[in-house]
């Protein structure tokens, strides 16, 4: 009689890549499920990320009729530096996330997030003072 069942092979996972092994070291794969929805918020923060670049833009070349030069210039600027830090903290918080999943640890609270809030009121109320002067 001939044995027709064969040993399991042992079974490696395959390679990420050495970036994937160097940002991502430890834990185990987790449910794709979690990890597409984490890039799905971190593609939400870059959208906001976009919409702020687009704001700072917008500023500086359509209100010169409504903003004094260092009012514009400034709200443009405080655009400008809020979308490069939110693209640069969505990428932080993707791989915190990612990183927390693969160890099976808590995950990371939002850092950037009391930030966004209070640029964005600071924002609006020099909107709001500058429009009830005006």
């Amino acid at each position: 009689m001939i044995n027709s069942e064969q040993p399991p092979r042992p079974t490696v996972p395959p390679s990420r890549g050495r970036m994937a092994e160097r940002l991502l070291p430890g834990g185990e794969e987790p449910d794709p499920r979690f990890t597409l929805a984490n890039e799905r918020t971190f593609l939400a923060w870059i959208r906001t990320s976009l919409a702020l670049l687009a704001g700072g833009i917008a500023i500086e070349a359509f209100t010169s009729g409504l903003f004094i030069e260092p009012v514009r210039k400034g709200l443009a600027i405080l655009l400008l530096l809020l979308g490069m830090m939110l693209s640069g903290g969505a990428a932080l918080r993707w791989l915190r996330v990612e990183r927390s999943m693969r160890n099976k640890a808590p995950l990371p609270l939002p850092l950037f997030v009391p930030l966004l809030a209070g640029a964005g009121a600071l924002a609006a109320a020099v909107v709001l003072v500058f429009i009830l002067w005006r």
